[in-house]
């Protein structure tokens, strides 16, 4: 099943939509639930009611249904009560370290490195990313998600996995020059990690077919810097999983429905592949040949985001933003 939020002004949450698994055409469920935080929060009663409506739109019989057009989307939670970001890519986070010649975790092979973000003011795919200062190293960093009900507190990893209703990817926006600072007072990330922006739809794990398995998605997340393919490195290399940072990040509480869980950066050891983000590749210029080249976004920069099936079915739609001054309203 494939759901999605449309932008409404008179509407904070949106208006929830499901989607075809074409991405061609939608059928608004308004009239079911106000969002689809809502089906979070009860997902046995709406589901199946929404997924009678996925099944009839593609095949055709959904009445009301319209064309999709994702400029009118918002974020699938355009706002949600918890949004925390991990880094379960261990070649992210040696790499990322060492251009902040700061030291490796010692148990960074035993617990996941989490921080909690903000989720009041998440972005539309196609949202732009407003820059205060070029002093601030503005960064994207592509990665995948997952959605949850609730979730109780002490919550096992051989359980975790059943509590995972929605997969989503998304851009967590980066401020390179404000984090060592950040970090240096003790107290992690805030002024360095501005709001997040998702990809248009919203799947269930059983959309993914084989490529969801082992709580990883299995396919390559392909990241565009000014229309040209930086990266495609392949999510499936998580070292974590997503029910160990459930298990985690539920030791001492429970999630709310609703609850968005970041992967961090994904990344492999590969070369090959490129990244996705550009203090990856800054980095792996600084020990090629002694100092980065490649420059952080600057105003008029684009960064798209998206993955997509071997059949090359865009599965979450596309994530592309571009960068513009900021201007106070």
């Amino acid at each position: 099943m494939k759901l999605g939020t449309l932008k409404d002004p008179k509407k904070l949450d949106g208006i929830p939509v499901v989607v075809s698994q074409n991405n061609q055409k939608a059928v608004k469920v308004d009239h079911i639930l106000p969002c689809l935080r809502v089906a979070l929060e009860d997902w046995s009663t709406y589901a199946p009611q929404l997924q009678n409506i996925y099944d009839q739109l593609n095949q055709g019989k959904a009445t009301a249904a319209f064309a999709v057009n994702t400029a009118d989307f918002h974020a699938p939670l355009p706002r949600t009560f918890h949004w925390v970001d991990g880094s379960a890519f261990i070649h992210h986070i040696k790499l990322v370290r060492k251009a902040r010649n700061a030291p490796l975790p010692e148990d960074l092979y035993q617990v996941p490195l989490i921080y909690q973000g903000g989720s009041d003011t998440l972005l539309a795919p196609n949202d732009t990313i407003p820059l205060v200062d070029d002093s601030h190293g503005l960064d994207f960093e592509s990665e995948v998600g997952v959605i949850t009900d609730y979730v109780p507190m002490g919550t096992k990893k051989e359980d975790a996995l059943k509590h995972i209703k929605l997969l989503v990817i998304l851009n967590d926006v980066s401020l390179r020059g404000l984090i060592p600072a950040e970090l240096a007072r003790g107290f992690g990330f805030y002024q360095s990690k501005p709001s997040t922006a998702f990809a248009p739809f919203a799947v269930t794990p059983d959309e993914m077919g084989e490529f969801w398995k082992d709580g990883r998605f299995h396919l390559p997340l392909h990241t565009y810097l000014n229309g040209t393919l930086f990266g495609k490195p392949n999510a499936k290399e998580m070292y974590f999983n997503f029910a160990q940072i459930i298990e985690h990040i539920c030791l001492t509480r429970a999630l709310g429905a609703g609850t968005i869980i970041g992967s961090g950066t994904v990344s492999n050891e590969d070369p090959t592949v490129g990244s996705s983000c550009l203090v990856e590749k800054r980095m792996i210029e600084t020990i090629e040949s002694g100092k980065p080249s490649t420059p952080f976004m600057k105003v008029g920069d684009t960064v798209k985001i998206e993955m997509l099936s071997p059949k090359g079915e865009n599965i979450f739609g596309t994530i592309e933003q571009k960068v513009v001054p900021f201007q106070k309203k």
